[in-house]
């Protein structure tokens, strides 16, 4: 059974110069959304979202890449 639940992707693929994938998630009851470059999949940025608000979210490095794993599989 997975840790998360990836509930929405974004490709961004009309940029002029570099591009990315955002990952919406769920992981302990709690929505999250991590930014990678599509390029070779570097962490960008991850967020947690609390009470109306987000804050930067601290993620283990085998949830990252577990996720990872993931979005890679989709694009």
């Amino acid at each position: 059974m997975k840790l998360y639940e990836i509930t929405n992707m974004i490709i961004d693929d009309d940029f002029d110069s570099e591009e990315y994938v955002t990952a919406e998630f769920t992981h302990d009851q709690m929505n999250y959304s991590i930014t990678f470059k599509k390029a070779d999949l570097e962490i960008i940025n991850s967020w947690v979202f609390k009470d109306g608000t987000s804050l930067p979210a601290n993620l283990s490095d085998t949830l990252i890449d577990s996720i990872r794993e993931d979005v890679k599989k989709r694009m």
